[in-house]
């Protein structure tokens, strides 16, 4: 058995990891974009496939699945295993990837998406399903949940042997932070022996719920006193709809105050609309307090202060209405990382005015936009957003806590919290901080027993 890294390993994006299960037979577990400083021009599948057999998806993120298209076009016509809600969101996120990407040729995107349907095959968590193996090991893997985003799962490979053991494999993809709305927690597995984790935020901890609902809170009330807009860059599954929900449960609380109670909540992204109605789809994976609050005849993601915007046309006449009448609102518009979208048109109009809020909720790539504001905005500088300077005089405020992703605290309990632990982990997917910080507290909490490995490309 061994594991090849073709992405994620010396940053955040692009994710990619085969398992070699013997010489005539591997799967990869994702198949990413890279974004920021680690994008690339040519997106075509550099590494051998002759011997990948399936792909397994954890998760419906860009940085995920965005080289799928590449990955059928070099060839592959193995199964794609994926839960079931992933199954759903998967031809979603790919045909706006080609979209935006590649082509808008409604024929290519057609044929890749009839390719693609074609082998996606749901698989539901925890049930244990035979991967295709030739030769003297067999394989099989497990879903289980990650609380993530809508159907993100960490998933479990058993390799069995000639004589009959089994070395159990463990990919974490994402993991969830713990306590945040809609989705529960991801458990830790019962065993592994080899460990893959991410490590995104290996070197930080999130606020609490009640701190970042509270500084949510804050920056809303400075937008209605100042007739400002708060512009929130979100990812359009997942962040989304953990803020519409906050926002909701915000507004519910302070119904008495007229000017929380005619708030406008603009959702301008088509894609997080789609993927919002998703997750309304599958409000039996919702957590227990959010089916309460459906119970009690709230409606957490389908409120009436919300209003969805939906073409360019609607999409420019919000900006200019916004901009002439100097009315509070909260704009919640892809992409999360300010690269690319209609965030981009909004911050370009209100990032030069004083009324202005940015709230980053999510984590900025190195090389993005995003990045870049979160970095120069609060030193008064400039990014330059479609060849233009753009002096920033908005307030920048960053709430970690929303953050899909697990914090230092998180990743260590994952691990922790198995009873068998692995004696072998190799951490992938963040920054050189997060990576190193992180491996220096798996050797604190595990002594030198285990194996801590750095992963390289």
């Amino acid at each position: 058995m061994q594991i090849l890294h073709h992405g994620a390993v010396n940053g955040v994006t692009g994710s990619c990891h085969e398992l070699i299960i013997n010489n005539k037979a591997s799967v990869l577990i994702d198949c990413g974009l890279f974004q920021g400083e680690d994008s690339k021009d040519d997106l075509s599948i550099e590494f051998n496939i002759t011997r990948v057999t399936a792909l397994i998806v954890t998760h419906c993120h860009i940085d995920h699945v965005g080289r799928i298209p590449y990955l059928l076009a070099a060839g592959f016509k193995g199964p794609i295993f994926t839960t079931l809600a992933s199954a759903s969101l998967l031809p979603l996120v790919i045909e706006d990837a080609l979209k935006v990407g590649v082509t808008r040729n409604p024929k290519i995107i057609n044929a890749c998406l009839s390719l693609l349907n074609k082998r996606i095959t749901p698989v539901d968590f925890k049930t244990w399903f035979n991967l295709p193996v030739k030769g003297s090991n067999t394989a099989k893997a497990k879903f289980q949940r990650a609380g993530h985003i809508l159907g993100s799962a960490y998933v479990e490979i058993d390799i069995t042997n000639k004589s009959k053991n089994k070395h159990r494999v463990v990919f974490s993809g994402d993991l969830g932070a713990p306590y945040t709305p809609l989705l529960p927690s991801p458990k830790a597995p019962y065993k592994a022996d080899t460990l893959v984790i991410e490590s995104t935020y290996g070197d930080k901890n999130h606020q609490g719920r009640k701190e970042r609902t509270h500084t949510l809170k804050k920056v809303i009330e400075g937008a209605i006193a100042d007739n400002g807009v708060v512009l929130v860059p979100a990812f359009s599954i997942g962040r989304t709809q953990e803020l519409l929900y906050e926002l909701e449960q915000l507004i519910y609380k302070s119904a008495k105050n007229s000017k929380w109670r005619d708030l406008h909540i603009i959702l301008d992204s088509p894609m997080a609309a789609t993927f919002t109605e998703q997750y309304k789809n599958f409000k039996h994976m919702w957590d227990s307090e959010a089916k309460r609050k459906v119970a009690k005849g709230r409606h957490p993601l389908d409120f009436k202060n919300l209003t969805t915007v939906d073409s360019h046309a609607e999409h420019m006449a919000i900006i200019n209405y916004l901009d002439s009448r100097q009315t509070p609102a909260i704009i919640l518009a892809a992409s999360g990382m300010c690269s690319g979208g209609r965030i981009v048109n909004y911050l370009e109009r209100f990032l030069s005015d004083a009324t202005t809020d940015v709230l980053f909720v999510g984590y900025q790539g190195r090389g993005t936009l995003g990045r870049d504001i979160q970095k120069y905005g609060p030193r008064n500088g400039y990014v330059f957003i479609n060849d233009t300077r753009i002096n920033i005089h908005a307030k920048i405020h960053t709430i970690s806590g929303y953050s899909a992703h697990a914090d230092q605290k998180g990743l260590i309990k994952f691990v922790t919290g198995m009873r068998k632990k692995p004696s072998h982990i190799k951490i992938v997917h963040g920054d050189d901080e997060a990576k190193n910080a992180l491996a220096t507290k798996y050797k604190e909490v595990l002594g030198s027993e285990v194996k801590i490995e750095i992963g390289k490309g």
